[in-house]
């Protein structure tokens, strides 16, 4: 069940900021499962199919909250430079799991939101897209998924 957070025009300017990276983050998901989809057959096609329909249902979401939040919501590009080319089911595959890690990443600016129903919301929109991501990897996630080796482990400052 998808819950979705009471939208309040008192939203932080960081709450709208981080709004606003969940819902860039939606739109290359939504382009991306759209290249994707062409490589795919049978049910990869149905399941990539099913989450590019919940890409557009949250980035649907995300638009009206800020939009509630008195904000005008970031619009999508034309098109995006995807981290891979697309040419068969396995690199479409690949991409989707990248995708999602990139929908994990969006969403995470949100954890720290002061309204716990979007706290919750952003967090029920990160387990999604780790699960997916897994799904479409076939193994477990990273430790965070987003985050690169060097966010990982900063080099020390002398």
């Amino acid at each position: 069940m998808t819950t979705t957070p009471a939208a309040t025009p008192t939203a932080s300017p960081e709450t709208i900021a981080a709004l606003q990276g969940a819902l860039a983050a939606e739109h290359v998901a939504v382009f991306g499962y759209g290249v994707l989809g062409a490589h795919l057959l049978g049910t990869q096609r149905q399941s990539a199919d099913q989450m590019w329909n919940s890409h557009r249902a949250r980035r649907d979401r995300l638009r009206a909250y800020v939009e509630t939040a008195g904000a005008t919501p970031v619009v999508a590009a034309p098109a995006y430079r995807l981290p891979s080319p697309v040419s068969s089911a396995r690199t479409a595959a690949q991409l989707a799991a990248r995708l999602e890690d990139g929908v994990t990443a969006g969403y995470a600016g949100l954890a720290g939101a002061a309204d716990p129903a979007l706290r919750r919301y952003a967090a029920q929109a990160m387990q999604e897209a780790t699960v997916r991501a897994v799904r479409w990897r076939g193994s477990p996630p990273a430790a965070f998924p987003g985050l690169t080796g060097a966010e990982l482990y900063p080099k020390e400052q002398d």
